[in-house]
This record gives structure tokens, C-alpha cells and sequence, in this order.
């Protein structure tokens, strides 16, 4: 299989991404670029949820829906949803409409609640799981792996925590796309980018370990 695919523009990616425009844009703006921004975390760590079981493009279609749906991400807001929100998201023909995922979403901005209280942010938290290097088994037919030692020990952390619907494949994914991990293959011109942007970033680190 090849993994880097010329694009019509003429510039080398991941082989992910196809021909789709929006899903090139995604590629290229947004997948593995390194962020701290808390509202970006809890919104991915939400839609990689809704993702379970699914495509990501199926979701990425639907993520102007999902931000209008769930108030933006905003944690305050959504931690406070209650049983007529939850009606009105499962007749939301604009979203993934999975009682247990919907649930699972408000229940995690409570939880993320918590971690800001614990941590400072939950970049703080997300960051602190970044790997020291390459970990885990490539497929013979994939560049990466599917789930890490890293990010089954998230997902355990996080499920004592009592988040939802975040398994060691949904925390990997996550970790890609965050940036706690660069997994744009070689060749791709945005793995450079990626290295150069996480070299810059200054990483917050958790309230506990600034004494």
C-alpha cells in the first residue's frame, strides 16, 4: 500500500485524506498539530467518541451540527444538559444519534470539570500522557498502530475517572490528532510542520507538579 498520496495541488500527504477537499483541509490544518487549547480538547475527545465504530470523515461532515448541537463544547453549558436535552439530541438528525454517546458526551464535561479542578486545564492532564517516542506495533499494512501501551493506560485513567466511551483506539486517536504524537508519515510535508510546531510549544503542565 502507499502511504503518501500527491494531491491535485501538487504536495504530498498521508494517504488518508484522498481527494477530499474538507477531509485535505482537516489533514492539513488541524490533524497533528500540536494544541493546548482546552475547548479543542474537549471537543475532540467528545467527537472521537461519537466517531467509535464509524468513519472519521462521517463525523467530520457532521461537526458543525455537533457544535451547534452541544453549545460549542462549551463545558459549563453541556454539563448541565438534562433529560429534555438528551431528547432533543437523539431527534437531531444532524448528528450520530447514539443515546450512550450522547449521554457519555455530558457526562465527560462534568468529568472534565473535575480535571480542570485537579490540574489547571485539561491540557495539562492530556499532555502529561505524551510518549517519550515511537511505541507499539505497526500493522503490516499500516504506518501506525491502531492503540498504544500509552493510550491504553489513558484510557484506563480516564475510565477510573469515570469518563465514557473512551477506549485505547479512541485515546490513540486522539493523541494523532492532538499532536501528542506525530503519526504524518514520512514524506508527508506536514510531518516536518508538526515536528517544528511541537518543538515551539510550551507544555502546561499538571498544579500538582508545578510546587
Amino acid at each position: 500500500m502507499e502511504f503518501i498520496s500527491v494531491g491535485d495541488d501538487g504536495r504530498q500527504r498521508c494517504w488518508w485524506p484522498g481527494d477530499d477537499p474538507e477531509y485535505q483541509r482537516y489533514h492539513d490544518e488541524e490533524w497533528g498539530r500540536p494544541t493546548t487549547d482546552d475547548n479543542r480538547l474537549f471537543e475532540k475527545i467528545c467527537l472521537e467518541g461519537f466517531q467509535s465504530g464509524l468513519s472519521w470523515i462521517t463525523i467530520l461532515r457532521k461537526r458543525e451540527n455537533f457544535r451547534k448541537a452541544f453549545r460549542k463544547f462549551d463545558l459549563m453549558k453541556v454539563s448541565k444538559f438534562g433529560d429534555a436535552d438528551v431528547a432533543r439530541l437523539l431527534d437531531d438528525a444532524g448528528i450520530i444519534r447514539h443515546r450512550g454517546k450522547i449521554e457519555a458526551t455530558i457526562n465527560n464535561a462534568g468529568r472534565a470539570l473535575e480535571m480542570i479542578d485537579e490540574c489547571g486545564s485539561i491540557a495539562a492532564y492530556a499532555w502529561s500522557w505524551e510518549p517519550d517516542g515511537p511505541e507499539g506495533e505497526n500493522l503490516p499494512d499500516m504506518p501506525v498502530p491502531g492503540y498504544t501501551p500509552t493510550s491504553t493506560a489513558l484510557s484506563k485513567d480516564l475510565k477510573k475517572r469515570g469518563w465514557k466511551f473512551f477506549g485505547p483506539t479512541t485515546a490513540y486517536a486522539f493523541m494523532q490528532a492532538m499532536g501528542l504524537v506525530n503519526d504524518h508519515v514520512e514524506g508527508c510535508e506536514w510531518h516536518q510542520v508538526c515536528v517544528d510546531e511541537r518543538a515551539a510549544l510550551t507544555v502546561p503542565t499538571p498544579m500538582k507538579e508545578r510546587a
